[in-house]
Order: structure tokens, then sequence, then C-alpha cells
């Protein structure tokens, strides 16, 4: 038998960037290859989910789990992984904070449904066919992951021991991770691992006093190269969201939207970011403060692109005390 310790690797509800971030290392993933034996990635190889019931509980050393919890298959691999992994290690911005799959906690899953399967400009369905857990054919009983009204991160269906966030992690990121694992140097279980100062921290740019009269979109105006991307109007999450991707994107004039999350000790990341673009707006008046904020499309979006489900808000409040009726999988956060 082997006597290398056991990596497995899961995508739940993501895009699969974080996947083919891990083959971002390039030669390096066969230092991964010779370091582990990969004993569960069913994006790369023929694994089954019966593979891993069949495997001894904590026998799996760690575990590189991303994607948010959208449905009962999440969940159950979640649960599942857990059970089989020493160690849990939440994957990417989707695990850590729920990322885009949980922008969709701005509405419910009756509403997605709706527009999806009846209302959108795109949509050819005369009979009104939606989505069903269970469906009665020749062959006996098809069955479908029940789709959650909530997305939920990693933590908040499974113990995590730790997080590298990023959309996707950077390979040095991973490559950080890695050797750390490898090397038992670990930071405290429940950490996130990398550092822990600011995008603008990393940045390059040229930084003075900031003072907004108004926000661009990326497509209105050409930057200066060297200023701050903030002080020319364009958004950029820097200023409240933790770093470790070198500050990439404001290199090559995008303003930073996030995805590494907040610093440490802060609570709620779109509060932070909140804050942090409200104490630059050159406004006098509530008035003023709105004329520039008209500005900025979607503030929400902007503010909560990879944690609303990891913030103090969650998900939408239901109007007039309307109650979401979840299925019990969905309330406990464990597989139906």
């Amino acid at each position: 038998m082997s006597e290398k310790p056991k990596l497995a690797l899961y995508w739940a509800s993501s895009c699969g960037g974080c996947e083919i971030a891990v083959l971002g290392l390039h030669e390096k993933i066969l230092n991964v290859a010779e370091a582990f034996d990969i004993v569960f990635w069913p994006c790369v190889m023929d694994f089954k989910y019966a593979d891993v019931e069949a495997m001894d509980d904590d026998s799996i050393d760690v575990c590189l789990f991303n994607g948010a919890i959208r449905n009962d298959e999440n969940a159950r691999l979640a649960h599942l992984l857990r059970r089989k992994s020493k160690v849990m290690v939440a994957f990417g911005s989707c695990a850590s904070g729920g990322s885009m799959p949980g922008l969709a906690n701005f509405t419910d899953r009756d509403a997605m449904f709706d527009w999806i399967y009846h209302k959108s400009p795109t949509t050819d369905n005369p009979d009104g066919i939606v989505p069903m857990k269970h469906t009665d054919v020749p062959e006996g009983d098809l069955e479908l992951p029940g789709f959650w009204h909530t997305v939920k991160t990693l933590a908040q269906v499974v113990p995590v021991d730790y997080f590298l966030p990023g959309c996707p992690p950077e390979a040095s990121s991973i490559e950080m991770a890695v050797n750390a694992i490898l090397t038992g140097q670990l930071p405290p279980p429940g950490s996130v691992i990398g550092p822990d100062v600011t995008v603008c921290d990393e940045c390059p740019r040229e930084k003075h006093e900031k003072k907004i009269k108004r926000f661009y979109r990326p497509y209105e105006i050409i930057p200066d190269p060297d200023t701050c991307l903030l002080e020319q109007g364009l958004f950029c999450a820097g200023i409240a969201t933790r770093s470790g991707c070198g500050a990439r994107c404001p290199q090559v004039g995008m303003g930073c939207r996030g995805c590494y999350g907040p610093n440490e000790g802060v609570v709620d990341h779109g509060a932070k970011i909140l804050t942090g673009i409200a104490s630059v707006l050159d406004a006098q008046t509530p008035e003023e403060v709105d004329a520039i904020l008209d500005t900025l499309p979607d503030p929400a979006g902007y503010f909560y692109r990879f944690h609303l489900p990891d913030s103090l808000l969650r998900r939408r409040a239901r109007a007039n005390g309307e109650k979401i009726v979840a299925p019990a999988s969905e309330a406990a956060g464990e597989p139906a």
C-alpha cells in the first residue's frame, strides 16, 4: 500500500475555474501527483461516489472542496467528504463565501424557476414543464437533486478546517497551501491560508487622497496606467479585500472585485467595502451622495458579489412576512 497522503478534489456549485486553477501549477502539478495519491477527482478521472463511500472514515488526508452548496447532491458530498477527510479546505470563493452562485440569494427558487422555464425571452416551453425531483419513466424512477431556495457556503453545512479563497485561487496560493500541508506548517484551524494584507497594500499604482465625484464603467474611460483606479472613479474593492493575488486585476486596469474576501476580523465583507467606498465620496449632502451612487449600477452586486451567503444579510428579506418553506434537508444543511 502507498504511504503517500491521500488527496480528494470535488466540484460543487461553481463554474469549474478552481479545477482549472489547479492545472495552473503547470509542471508543479507533477509534484502534487508525486506527493499525493489522488483518490477522488471526478472532474479529471473516473471516480464514483461509491468509491468514496467504501473508504474508511478519515482515510483522506486532505480534501479541496470547491463550489457553494446549492442542492441536495452538493450537501450529500460535503457531508460524505467531511466524514472521510482529516482536513477539509474550502477551496475558492464559492466554497468560502458563496460567490456568484450566492447572488441567487437576492431572489428564491420559485422566482428563478418562473423566469427560467416560463418568462425569459429565449424560453420555448408551451407545456410549462419544470424540473421535478422525481419523474416516473418505463425504466424506473428518475431523480434530480433537490434545488435549494438558499445558497450556502461550505462552512454553513459542514465544519471546515481551512479556507483558500480566490476566484479562482492563484497558482501561487495553491502552491503555498500544498507546501503548508506537506510540511505541516499550517495556521490554526479555521484560518485563511494566505497573507492578511489588503489588495491595496500590494498594488503598485500611485495613491493620493481620494475624492470621488462619480463612478465610471470600465468601457467609459481609459484609465491612467499608473494612478489608483478608485481615485479615477473606477470601482475597486481592493481597499477592503484580502490580497494573495498580487493585485493582478488592478495592474491591468480592472478594479478589484473582492474575490479573496475580507481580512481577518471583518464580519461582513460587503459592509466593509461599502464603508471604504463611502469614506472617499466627495459629497456634502445626502443628495450629492445619491447622485454619486446613481453612477454605480447594481451596488448590491458590487458589494456582495462574492460573500452574500456569508454576510450578515445571507439573503433578501421576504415581503410582508412571507416565509420560505424549505425542505428539511436545506434547513438542516444535510442531504435528504
